[in-house]
């Protein structure tokens, strides 16, 4: 069973070239992407909000 949707990896393909372009802009600052990590995590996002099948972000631990 696949983890990531087609639909998801192509949303984080587009996100990663626009990276290595340098035109990916973060949320609301718009500040320029220079992480991979962060590139991969913003194409991720949009596949969310399309409904592509993507695992849930993983939450905190709370400390006791």
């Amino acid at each position: 069973m696949a983890k990531y949707s087609k639909k998801a990896a192509s949303s984080v393909k587009r996100a990663v070239k626009k990276k290595k372009k340098g035109t990916l802009k973060s949320g609301k600052s718009g500040k320029k992407v220079t992480s991979q990590k962060q590139a991969v995590a913003i194409g991720l996002s949009e596949a969310r909000k399309k409904g592509a099948k993507v695992p849930k972000k993983k939450k905190a631990k709370r400390k006791k």
